[in-house]
């Protein structure tokens, strides 16, 4: 049973925000397509040094790489989770769409599972923002992913449903500013049970029809230990096996494996898993790497990714381990400030929400707000509210609130 959050209390919105990355957000996401599985015309999101983006073509292998391929099977065969058409009424894949949030309301997110580990809202996702395994989404893992064109974030849910009156109930989700490296608090989840980003691993048809993917795909595997490896952040245990994958665990395709006969989509997904890899994400059919559901793709052609065996893959150095007994701690963000100028207004009239955080690696201000860079926004309430600043870095959150009264 989901709860049917209350819509919005009519409150405008009028956002200034002081963001020195403008101009780069300009050379940046503003390439993007707008709409379903549209093209990002050759954006990569996250920096180069990133974990998706890293080649890792040369990286070298785990010791234990023989013994971690042996509990998987290594006859077990590639399989694309993705594809054209629908199977048993659903799309094969998840989709994403891109928006920009000025042409539609932001959402509330109401949280049935994870808030604690999760961002809160709002989120610019529309109510008809497609649901994986749409038309027919089911009772699966119902992810939402959106990029916001216009601000360069990346919005994930999982179990996502649309309550209308812009209102999403989610069991958790996450964002995550495309123009840097962040990660979650370390034990926490995003929308995804490694606490990574789907969408940086999908294998998406814009980038195999432009004849290359740049990037790390995403996987799932049967079996998980209670451990993970940087860049994830979570672990969901299924067993105590000691060859079980941990999550964030990466694994190469062999640059001995000939991929000149595979034809041109297969060829190309195979080449991105020689040099950037493909990343454990989450537990599930064994060596099943994710894509987008688009008509474009050629399902022939594709199914000859199965005819790759576990055995044609390394496990790439796995450095550092964390487990239960030494998962890093630190610091959480300082918030010395967090004011509103003027904390009075009359209706109509705007005030500054001004904040000084030390140690955040990205700002959510709710209700109204959302994900924000820099250090002020402006808003203009039509009631009093309580607004709260959350600052989230590697090692926790965050929080302050301020009251605008509105006479």
């Amino acid at each position: 049973m989901y709860r049917l959050a209350l819509a919005f209390a009519g409150i405008a919105l009028v956002l200034s925000l002081c963001i020195s990355s403008s101009s780069a957000m300009a050379q940046s996401c503003s390439q993007m397509s707008l709409g379903r599985m549209a093209s990002l015309n050759g954006f990569i999101p996250f920096p180069a040094d990133s974990g998706w983006n890293q080649d890792i073509s040369t990286a070298p292998v785990d010791p234990n790489s023989a013994s971690y391929i042996n509990l998987i099977g290594e006859s077990t065969p590639l399989h694309p989770d993705f594809g054209a058409g629908l199977y048993e009424g659903s799309s094969m894949g998840i989709p994403y769409l891109v928006v920009s949030p000025g042409s539609s309301p932001l959402a509330k997110i109401t949280y049935t599972a994870y808030g604690i580990q999760s961002d809160p809202g709002p989120m610019p996702i529309p109510q008809n923002a497609p649901i994986e395994g749409f038309p027919n989404p089911g009772s699966g893992d119902r992810h939402v992913l959106v990029l916001d064109r216009d601000n360069c974030w990346l919005y994930e849910l999982y179990s996502s449903y649309p309550e209308g009156g812009e209102t999403w109930d989610a069991a958790s989700g996450a964002v995550w500013d495309l123009l840097n490296g962040e990660q979650r608090p370390y034990t926490w989840t995003s929308a995804d049970a490694a606490g990574l980003p789907i969408f940086p691993g999908l294998a998406r048809y814009d980038e195999v029809a432009s004849g290359a993917i740049n990037h790390a795909l995403r996987f799932t595997l049967e079996s998980s230990q209670a451990a993970f490896t940087p860049p994830a952040t979570h672990w969901a245990a299924n067993s105590t096996n000691q060859y079980a994958a941990v999550m964030g665990m990466r694994l190469r395709l062999k640059s001995s494996f000939d991929i000149s006969t595979f034809p041109p989509q297969s060829q190309v997904i195979l080449a991105a898993l020689q040099k950037y890899g493909m990343i454990m994400a989450d537990n599930g059919s064994s060596i099943f790497i994710t894509g987008d559901p688009d008509d474009r793709w050629d399902n022939n052609d594709l199914a000859w990714l199965k005819t790759v065996p576990a055995s044609q893959f390394d496990v790439i150095l796995i450095d550092p381990l964390y487990t239960p007994a030494n998962v890093p701690t630190g610091p959480s963000p300082v918030i010395t400030s967090f004011t509103a100028n003027p904390a009075t207004v009359t209706a109509g009239q705007s005030t500054t929400l001004s904040w000084n955080v030390t140690g955040a690696s990205y700002f959510v201000v709710s209700p109204q707000v959302g994900a924000v860079r820099g250090t002020s926004v402006t808003v203009t309430p039509k009631a009093t509210t309580k607004y709260t600043l959350y600052g989230t870095n590697e090692y926790g959150r965050t929080t302050a609130t301020v009251t605008v009264t509105v006479e």
